[in-house]
């Protein structure tokens, strides 16, 4: 289908746009796809609080070039792309699972901060823990000393505090 050179620069600037807001970039190429498995993979990938969108792959390089992405390779096939705007390892996650087992689609790389990533590179981003589990996990780490000075600064009050407990339990016993 031939695009006018209106409508090119208008898909041109959109690419640019996305690429200047996300923080990662994966790219499958796909085959045989049906409207039914763009809408469950595009609610998997909106999930994520990310994107994804089928591009020219001629255009996508220049947009990429022109946002200053390293090793850019010629793209060959019908690509979807996703643009990864807060969690890169949620929708890495989602591009791997489509992947995986499928016929449909097939792995193709990414950028992780302009920088070019592998589809190893990709899957193993992929088994990172999500953002919110992450967080939780730096927080505890962090927490812990400060639990364990509140608990040995509180110990010598709880030992004299059970002591005292003693001794008046023992009174009590010795009055009865």
């Amino acid at each position: 289908m031939a695009f006018s050179k209106e409508h090119k620069s208008k898909m041109l600037s959109d690419y640019e746009n996305w690429l200047g807001k996300s923080q990662a970039v994966f790219m499958l190429e796909y085959n045989k796809m049906t409207m039914k498995d763009i809408d469950a993979f595009r609610t998997k990938v909106r999930e994520t609080g990310s994107e994804a969108h089928i591009v020219k792959n001629t255009l996508m390089q220049l947009a990429m070039t022109n946002a200053g992405y390293k090793d850019v390779k010629k793209a060959e096939g019908t690509l979807l792309v996703g643009f990864a705007y807060n969690d890169a390892p949620g929708l890495a996650k989602v591009f791997a699972e489509a992947s995986k087992n499928s016929d449909v689609f097939k792995m193709r790389g990414g950028y992780l901060d302009k920088q070019l990533l592998s589809v190893e590179q990709v899957k193993a981003l992929a088994e990172l823990p999500p953002l919110p589990v992450m967080r939780a996990t730096l927080l505890g780490v962090l927490q812990a000393p400060a639990s364990k000075l509140v608990r040995t600064l509180a110990e010598p009050a709880r030992s004299m505090a059970s002591v005292v407990k003693a001794y008046s339990d023992k009174g009590a016993t010795q009055a009865a």
